[in-house]
């Protein structure tokens, strides 16, 4: 069940990042002088705001944690390396991955929610 809510997750983030918020935000990735050489290959040309990688991190960390906290803290754990990364290699700015972050833990919670939700509405 963890895997299926935190799989869940992270479709919902990916959607809403890439989609919809990265549509309405048409944010420049950092310069190229700021990335490092190696780093400058297959950089993605699509908007930075926000890091798609990070919200999917997050969502997942957060829909597992909420099923199974323990693996969700662990999950969580992980997440953060994905969003330092995405910075330190050139590809988003540090608002990229907070706003990544913010929008993969409310994907979790709306993912948690959506049953109790739709379950309102038919009855």
């Amino acid at each position: 069940m963890a895997a299926v809510t935190g799989a869940a997750g992270m479709t919902t983030a990916l959607l809403l990042s890439n989609l919809v918020t990265k549509q309405l935000y048409r944010r420049r990735r950092p310069p190229s002088e700021w990335v490092p050489p190696d780093a400058l290959r297959g950089r993605p040309e699509s908007s930075s705001f926000p890091s798609g990688h990070t919200a999917a991190a997050f969502a997942f960390a957060g829909a597992v944690g909420s099923v199974w906290p323990p693996v969700g803290a662990t999950c969580g754990a992980l997440a953060v390396p994905v969003a330092v990364e995405r910075v330190h290699s050139g590809a988003h700015y540090p608002s990229d991955v907070a706003a990544g972050a913010a929008l993969g833990l409310a994907s979790a919670a709306l993912v948690r929610a959506a049953p109790r939700l739709l379950w309102r509405r038919v009855l």
